[in-house]
């Protein structure tokens, strides 16, 4: 780890101690952004120091990657507050005429105009649209300014997400492997070299059920998640039959 990485790493941990114990001292819900898998993996390292302030990680939808923390619960705290987390619909001006528009191109069009990433949370693309999650406060802000992207002329508007919100259906996979560790079911998954799944768990970048593990022996159960940096994130399905030659047929939810 760098000194600078070092640094930034003891100023995120001085801060979610600050929350928790605000939360802790005063009786009152803390909040912070939009947190990355890595930073949620750091809040659930540092638990035992957290004055058992109870916490929730939240992103605006069941299956959200990015999300917010929340000190305080309605058992400690006798009322409830939700999420200060807002869906905002981006969708062309004239659909017909649009770009075919990425992720990363919705996101660097918020991010151009000055927003901090923290303030983003996930962002869905459908067809030529998206949905994306953000803070309430910059919420206004976006509605009012984000009006390109790339060369296409957008609208930006709050989304009603259990009208509008669309539905992420995996694509289901099957194949053979010789156990179902991680390690394993990871490189097929992917198609990967076992050599190089191996390098994913010793680089940090696979999260079951969103925690970090370099566990790579660690056996999948039925309905695991399983997140790879850069490689996207799937569903175990669990085991189908055993084949003639000793190898298990399972299947997989893989999100494209």
């Amino acid at each position: 780890m760098t000194e600078e990485n070092h640094r930034e790493l003891q100023r995120f941990e001085k801060r979610i101690m600050e929350l928790a114990g605000k939360a802790y001292e005063r009786n009152v819900y803390t909040f912070t952004g939009f947190l990355s898998l890595a930073e949620q993996e750091e809040v659930y390292r540092m638990e035992e120091d957290l004055k058992g302030t109870p916490f929730e990680l939240y992103g605006g939808s069941k299956d959200s990657e990015r999300r917010m923390l929340r000190f305080g619960s309605p058992e400690s705290f006798g009322y409830t507050q939700e999420f200060p987390i807002v869906c905002l619909r981006i969708s062309p001006v004239q659909e017909k005429f649009a770009d075919a528009l990425t992720h990363r191109d919705f996101l660097g069009a918020a991010l151009n105009l000055g927003i901090d990433r923290s303030a983003t949370g996930d962002i869905l693309i459908h067809g030529k649209s998206a949905f994306l999650f953000c803070t309430d406060k910059v919420a206004p802000f976006l509605t009012e300014n984000l009006t390109q992207v790339k060369h296409t002329r957008v609208k930006c508007s709050p989304a009603d997400i259990l009208k509008e919100l669309p539905v992420k259906e995996p694509e289901t996979v099957s194949f053979t492997v010789s156990s179902e560790r991680v390690d394993a079911v990871v490189a097929r998954t992917y198609g990967l070299s076992r050599t190089r799944s191996l390098d994913l768990f010793r680089e940090r970048k696979v999260y079951v059920n969103g925690r970090q593990t370099e566990n790579n022996s660690y056996m999948l159960k039925e309905d695991d998640v399983v997140s790879v940096r850069g490689y996207g994130k799937f569903i175990f399905y669990g085991r189908m039959r055993e084949t003639r030659k000793g190898k298990l047929s399972v299947s997989v939810g893989i999100y494209r």
